[in-house]
């Protein structure tokens, strides 16, 4: 158990120094990567953490630019919280419980990876600051991007994406929020750019949302079936 402590610490001071280095700014700068590029491993090998990336072509093609704007999706995990509240009379304690469970974003959180209060939150066994899911829709601007290796120099590359908001001010406490791997983000739908195109599920709940419209006699034939050829081919994979 002490053992486990000390790799934790370990491993957060390890990150902090990290952090210390890319604040430096004298990190590489790629001034293009491609998906194909982070998992072929003839170029990832050469390529060492915290390189700095200038534009990032993802897996879906879309293409992300240093102060682009992205927005915040679906959020994918959960959190259980229990209220317990017990009564006594006597020598008879009855005891109740009330759980909520509430979403929240599974691979977007708030600050730096290797931030301070995140640093300290693993040292202490805590559990990161995960964004919310009352941040759903929330714009965000790409303020720093840079890879760093699934494990070994060997491993492929992700893309930890550090995202500021559009007017320069901070969410809540949190200056910065982030994703320590993009692809994984998108693949959830937990983040996108602001003009890409519709996934599969989106487009088919923009449609069921258009339907119910139009049943509920808000949206004419016409406008539905306009909508309808729009998002049929997105969802047939057309």
């Amino acid at each position: 158990m002490i053992m486990k402590k000390y790799k934790i610490i370990w491993a957060s001071f390890a990150a902090l120094i990290s952090l210390q280095v890319y604040a430096q700014d004298e990190s590489p700068m790629l001034q293009t990567l491609t998906y194909e590029e982070c998992n072929t491993s003839s170029f990832f090998e050469q390529i060492r953490n915290g390189t700095q990336v200038a534009q990032y072509i993802s897996a879906s093609g879309a293409v992300l630019n240093l102060g682009d704007t992205l927005v915040l999706g679906t959020p994918g995990g959960s959190e259980a919280l229990t209220d317990a509240v017990a009564y006594g009379g006597n020598h008879v304690a009855i005891s109740t419980g009330r759980t909520n469970v509430r979403a929240q974003y599974s691979t977007i959180i708030m600050g730096k990876p290797a931030g301070f209060g995140n640093v300290m939150n693993a040292i202490n066994g805590v559990q990161m600051d995960y964004a919310s899911a009352d941040m759903q829709g929330e714009f965000v601007v790409i303020s720093e991007m840079r890879v760093r290796h699934d494990g070994g120099r060997r491993k492929p590359l992700e893309l930890t994406v550090l995202l500021g908001e559009p007017n320069g001010r901070a969410f809540g406490i949190w200056k910065y929020m982030s994703t320590s791997d993009y692809e994984a983000s998108a693949t959830q739908g937990e983040i996108r750019p602001l003009h890409a195109p519709l996934t599969r599920d989106e487009a088919i709940a923009k449609l069921r949302e258009a339907k119910d419209l139009f049943d509920l006699g808000l949206l004419s034939e016409e406008e539905y079936n306009e909508m309808k050829d729009e998002l049929s081919p997105i969802i047939l994979g057309n």
